[in-house]
Formats: structure tokens, C-alpha cells, sequence
């Protein structure tokens, strides 16, 4: 019997850390699992990234190389932004065309909340044969979305995200909090004034309770990079600024400093999530507005919205009964399994729901859309004007002198 192949495809470390848990799932049950990025596309791996994620090692493989590796596959794990996933889709059904190969199960889904594209999103995905969707909310607008456009629901499954528990741990952080951990994002805020307005007062907040401690967590440290960079590290930001002992920016991954912390504060990161899985208090900063700039208009349900000044009267929340039910309900089974599960049965009956959706005139119509404009690969195609030929160019630029002396003239 040959062994099972998967095929696991990521461009940054979020994307690899989403890979994790489901890479361990498939090795257990007997498949042969190979993490690769794309060589000639933009991407960024660091090697601690890659320990950091639980890897040993990503092989970089160009764009059309990876396609033709993923078409001989049983599984492929599509870990990339939303355009990259159907990028794959499109290519990957060229390759198979010509073929009666069934082709592999394609996996896709999102490495955190949610809080932009949410329908561009999703639509980018829904060329794969199982859509891992990580809450109730966000699997009831995409199958409105999918029933509207005609693609059908049927590979939505509703997971939570890999590295979370089917159910929330008790709550177990000591009230008022010892160790507190703000989880800062890479572009959230995007200006430096309010990035530097929110270290202020977290420094604030160690000032006024000096026998706590507190840690500000980037996003990556000086010179890595991730798929939303950090313009304004917080190094770079509070450079020559005074802060007290109690204060300290840390580079431990999240995971580990989670097990010491009583109080997770942040914007609008997924780390918010990871800290409610532990039965940590959680509180999601408010002060600079709700925005969608911030993505912190997805948690107006949440119970955790507050701002410096509650924080700092230990004025905490508590997640509501909505918000528990969307991302940790409905599911019984941990989100590894269940997308293993599913994969394992497509394979058994030949099943490949992506192809319907391949085959509706929506996705038709954006892929030939996408074809004559030079859409589906954007990095390697010139832009149509340069491929025309050079007698071709040249006659362009002249008819477009000619059009602006006449204009002159009129004038």
C-alpha cells in the first residue's frame, strides 16, 4: 500500500503555526507530510520561525514546481493569503485538466480572527475541497455568501482555529492579575503617534502598579518578518524612553508566556482567543475607537471591550455566552481531527466538492476575468501594455503624444 502524501504550503510563520497541529494529525494516521514555501513569491521563514511553528525544516520550491508537487499529492495543506489560495485552485486545475486524476483533497482556512475581507476571503478559499472556518458567525455568513453565488456549502466545516481546545479551560488567572502580557500586532495601530499612545499607558499602567509585571510581546523581533511587517517596532518606538523594572518587551513565543500570565491585553490579536482557551482574563483595549482599521469591530458581542482607564481599576470583563458559542462551539472534537476526519473520507470516496465550485459559472467568470488581465499570477506577469511587442509600444506611445498635443491645441 503507498503512503499517503501531504503537502503542506506556507509563506510566513502564522501561516506554518496554522500548519502545525493538523501536520501532527496526518503524521499520526500514517501520512508522509513535507512543509514547502514558494521560492519566487514573496515569503519570509526565518530558521527560529520555523523551530518556533515546530518545524525541522520548510524547502523552498518555485511557484509552477509547487503546483506540479501538489497535483501528484493526496492532500495539500494551502496555508497561503486568500489570492495565493485560489491561485493555487486555478493552477491546479490546469494541471489537472488534462489528466483523470482525481487530484489531491485541498485544505484551506484562516490563521486568526478574521477581521478584514471577510467575503474576499472566503471566496478566495471556496475553490478548495474543505474550508476549515473558525467560528459560528463567520460559517453562517459563508454559506449565505456561497448559497447567493451559487457555489453551495458544502465544504464549509466548521473547526475553531488548530491551536485551540473544543472547550474553554475554567477561568484560573488571579484577580487582581500578577503578570500582565500585551499582545502587540504588527499593524494595528498602523500610525506610529497611536502605537507610541498605547505603549505610553501600558507603561503607565506598570508605573501605577508597580508590584505586577508587565510585558509588551511583538509580533516578531527587529529584522524578522511576518505577513503583516511591523513599520513601527516597539524597540525602534520607545527608544531613549524611560520605562520602569517592572516593564519589559520579551520575545518568548506566546504559547510559553501564556503559562505565567494572569492578564492578556491587545487590540484586536488572536492571541486573545489562545489566552480565553487557558482560562486567562482578557481585555481588548478600546481607547483608540472601534474601527475596522483596528479589526476590533468583530468583538462588539465579545464582553472583553475596555479601555486603559477600567484595566487600570482592574475593571475587567468576562466573555459572553454569544461569543463562547462562536468560536468554541458546536464542536467536540479538537479542530486537528476534525479537518483529518474529513480528509480521510474524501479520500476514501473519491469526493472532491471543490470541483462544483470550480465548475459554477461565478468562479468561471472570475477565472477567465482574472486570466485576461494577468490576475492569476500577479508577481511573474508583465502588465499587458508590456506585452505587447516593441513596434506595438512604441505606436501606443506615439498615439498617446499625438492625443495630447491635439488636446493643447483645443486649449
Amino acid at each position: 500500500m503507498t503512503t499517503p502524501r501531504a503537502l503542506l504550503i506556507a509563506a510566513y510563520d502564522s501561516q506554518l503555526k496554522w500548519c502545525s497541529s493538523l501536520r501532527t494529525e496526518l503524521a499520526e494516521r500514517g501520512f508522509t507530510c513535507e512543509a514547502v514555501a514558494p521560492s519566487d513569491l514573496k515569503s519570509a521563514l526565518s530558521p527560529t520561525q520555523i523551530a518556533d511553528a515546530g518545524f525541522d525544516h520548510v524547502d523552498l520550491r518555485p511557484w509552477d514546481e509547487i503546483v506540479r508537487d501538489a497535483a501528484g499529492c493526496d492532500v495539500v495543506v494551502v496555508a497561503l493569503a486568500g489570492p495565493l489560495v485560489q491561485r493555487l485552485c486555478h493552477d491546479l486545475a490546469e494541471q489537472l485538466e488534462s489528466s483523470r486524476e482525481v487530484g489531491p483533497v485541498l485544505v484551506s482556512g484562516w490563521v486568526g480572527i478574521i477581521i478584514e475581507k471577510i467575503t474576499a476571503g472566503y471566496l478566495d478559499r471556496a475553490c478548495t475541497d474543505v474550508v476549515a472556518v473558525n467560528s459560528g458567525a463567520d460559517l453562517r455568513h459563508f454559506a449565505e455568501v456561497g448559497a447567493a453565488l451559487g457555489i453551495g456549502s458544502e465544504n464549509l466545516v466548521l473547526t475553531g482555529l488548530p491551536f485551540l481546545s473544543s472547550r474553554p479551560a475554567a477561568p484560573r488567572a488571579q484577580r487582581p492579575p500578577r503578570t500582565v502580557l500585551w499582545a502587540d500586532q504588527p499593524t494595528v495601530p498602523a500610525a506610529p503617534r497611536e502605537r507610541r499612545h498605547v505603549y505610553d499607558r501600558l507603561i503607565a499602567y506598570a508605573e501605577q502598579h508597580p508590584d505586577r509585571t508587565v510585558m509588551l510581546k511583538p509580533r516578531h523581533r527587529p529584522g524578522e518578518d511576518t505577513f503583516h511587517r511591523m513599520k513601527h517596532h516597539p524597540e525602534d518606538v520607545l527608544e531613549g524612553v524611560p520605562t520602569p523594572e517592572n516593564f519589559a518587551i520579551v520575545y518568548d513565543p506566546i504559547t510559553q508566556l501564556l503559562d505565567d500570565t494572569d492578564l492578556l491585553l491587545t487590540v484586536s490579536s488572536t492571541a486573545c482567543l489562545e489566552a480565553l482557551d487557558r482560562g486567562l482574563d482578557v481585555a481588548l483595549v478600546a481607547d483608540l475607537g472601534i474601527h475596522e482599521r483596528y479589526g476590533n469591530q468583530v468583538f462588539l458581542d465579545s464582553g472583553l471591550l475596555r479601555t486603559f482607564e477600567q484595566v487600570a481599576a482592574d475593571e475587567i470583563g468576562s466573555m459572553s455566552d454569544s461569543f463562547r458559542d462562536s468560536y468554541f462551539g458546536g464542536r467536540d472534537l479538537p479542530p486537528a481531527q476534525v479537518l483529518a476526519d474529513r480528509v480521510e473520507k474524501l479520500l476514501a470516496t473519491a469526493e472532491r466538492p471543490s470541483r462544483d465550485v470550480w465548475a459554477s459559472t461565478y468562479v468561471r467568470g472570475v477565472w477567465a476575468a482574472r486570466d485576461a488581465v494577468g490576475a492569476s499570477a500577479p508577481s511573474r506577469r508583465a502588465p499587458l501594455w508590456r506585452r505587447v511587442p516593441s513596434a506595438g509600444r512604441r505606436k501606443v506611445v506615439q498615439a498617446t503624444g499625438d492625443v495630447r498635443r491635439l488636446v493643447r491645441r483645443a486649449l
